[in-house]
């Protein structure tokens, strides 16, 4: 009985052997396919990011369209640099106003830049990238009037909606009669055509438009207004990881140059500081024109 036993348990062995063996090799290759796998895992965290980008195109000198309806502007440069700094296939498209936050909400694009500032009632909807300009709010009238910002009362004023400057009218001179736009053009047509008495306006952009055959015959009424919601950023989704991706892009054009050549460009010196300085806290238009005479030709 002994020899029996230990003969059976002999071929028995002997069978198993290249049974293990088989599994041994499975499982070796089983092993092999994990790093496979994570490789096409990594290939693909490594695809260009494609991101949809909306922007309000009337908003001279940060978005507006050509003579071909090709979007140009101070912000579509920064976004065409942002992208590139992140190797990212981004589309640039134009979008109404009051649209903006919604749409973006909504998701269909996935951020916005069209001088929006930062502000706390902003800030409860979307998240905002690091500001990446700053600027005050002004009061348009026409030459030799006299209006002023402390005599609003009753006076027909207009400012483009659900902007920094149509809130500080509807919370600092709620008793004028405020008229507001979908559109900074609109609002000029407005003025011009005398059917409202003055504009609150961003800075940059209501000094653009003094400039221009239009605006020859207006002015800036006082002094610049500035507010807490000075701060212009780019519009994202609530906790978007695009934000730091965004964040990490402007930091690295502002060390590297290139965000000051942009600025430079348009706004009349190639120094960040400068820059902001020049659009936020100088006195008169006169002072801005100097600078911006002075600038290289875009």
């Amino acid at each position: 009985m002994t020899i029996s036993m230990t003969s059976s348990m002999s071929k028995k062995a002997l069978w198993l052997a290249p049974l293990s063996a088989a599994m041994l090799m499975l499982v070796g290759c089983n092993n092999s396919s994990a790093p496979a796998e994570n490789a096409e895992t990594d290939t693909a965290t490594e695809a260009p990011l494609n991101i949809k980008i909306a922007t309000e195109s009337s908003y001279k000198p940060f978005s507006y369209t050509d003579a071909d309806g090709k979007l140009i502007g101070y912000e579509i440069e920064l976004v065409d640099a942002l992208c590139a700094q992140m190797k990212a296939e981004c589309e640039v498209i134009s979008q109404d106003w009051d649209g903006l936050i919604p749409g973006l909400n909504a998701q269909k694009f996935d951020a916005a830049i069209a001088g929006m500032s930062i502000t706390p009632e902003r800030k409860e909807v979307v998240d905002f990238s690091d500001p990446y300009f700053h600027s005050g709010i002004i009061l348009i009238g026409k030459k030799g009037d006299d209006l002023s910002v402390e005599s609003l009362t009753g006076l027909p004023i207009a400012s483009q909606r659900s902007t920094v400057a149509s809130q500080y009218l509807q919370d600092e001179h709620a008793d004028a009669d405020i008229k507001l736009y979908d559109t900074q053009d609109n609002a000029y047509l407005d003025l011009t055509s005398g059917r409202v008495r003055g504009m609150m306006s961003d800075k940059v952009t209501g000094i653009d438009w003094l400039k221009t055959d239009a605006g020859k015959g207006y002015e800036v009424k006082g002094e610049e207004i500035s507010t807490n919601d000075d701060a212009m950023g780019i519009a994202f989704r609530k906790g978007d990881p695009l934000i730091a991706k965004f964040n990490a892009a402007l930091a690295e054009l502002k060390d590297n140059g290139t965000y000051d050549q942009i600025t430079g460009s348009y706004f009349g010196t190639s120094s960040t500081a400068a820059a902001q300085k020049a659009v936020a806290t100088t006195d008169s238009v006169e002072e801005v024109m100097v600078a911006e005479e002075e600038a290289p030709a875009n």
